[in-house]
């Protein structure tokens, strides 16, 4: 059975991973490669070109390195990389609201159950629609893939719901009750069973989405 771990526990670590992926992953990659654009992989959660900079639960991965993000900053960790942390400039308004000062805490237990949301939505995105390249996107910290007019992801949590939830975002917003969301329509991870939960429910998106 797993560990109950308390929302205020969860928040922390979201918030924490969210810095890492901003400061330490996409803005240095963009500020090198020119694109904010990550990835998921085995664990967590990596950048997407140049030398490959992992996170998997509580551990920042690099070449030759293993880093705790159990207590730390931004700013020590781009030091022992020998890069300049900071968020992508000029590209968004919202993103982590972090610097790269301030102190971030993960939690192994939490960053394990948060980081498999970004596993989960990997292999549903892939599995629905084949082909597609999902992303994970520094400024909302959210996988997701666009197709026609419409979003489709997973979200670690945010604003709006702090675990975290699949998603879909029409661009123009549709009506009926399927759309529950401000946005459009979202459901906790934890009501849907795994990844073919997580793909009836996007699968249901699209066709609602396309009238059908």
């Amino acid at each position: 059975m797993d560990t109950e771990i308390d929302t205020e526990t969860l928040v922390r670590t979201r918030r924490s991973l969210h810095a890492v992926a901003e400061l330490v992953l996409a803005g240095p990659q963009y500020r090198t490669d020119g694109t904010i654009r990550l990835k998921a992989s085995a664990g967590g959660f990596a950048t997407s070109v140049g030398a490959e900079l992992r996170v998997v639960g509580a551990e920042l991965v690099a070449p030759g390195q293993v880093l705790s993000l159990e207590w730390t900053t931004c700013a020590a960790l781009g030091a022992a990389l020998g890069l300049q942390p900071g968020a992508p400039a000029g590209l968004y308004g919202d993103g982590a609201g972090r610097a790269a000062d301030d102190s971030i805490e993960v939690d192994p237990a939490a960053a394990h159950r948060l980081l498999e949301g970004f596993a989960v939505g990997d292999a549903a995105l892939r599995g629905l629609f084949p082909g597609s390249e999902p992303v994970i996107w520094p400024e909302h910290f959210d996988i997701g893939v666009t197709v026609g007019d419409v979003n489709y992801g997973v979200s670690l949590g945010d604003s709006y719901l702090p675990s975290p939830y699949a998603y879909v975002g029409p661009h123009t917003p549709r009506e009926g009750g399927f759309w529950n969301a401000p946005f459009g329509a979202a459901r906790p991870l934890g009501e849907l069973v795994g990844v073919m939960g997580v793909m009836a429910f996007l699968e249901e998106g699209h066709r609602l989405a396309a009238g059908a």
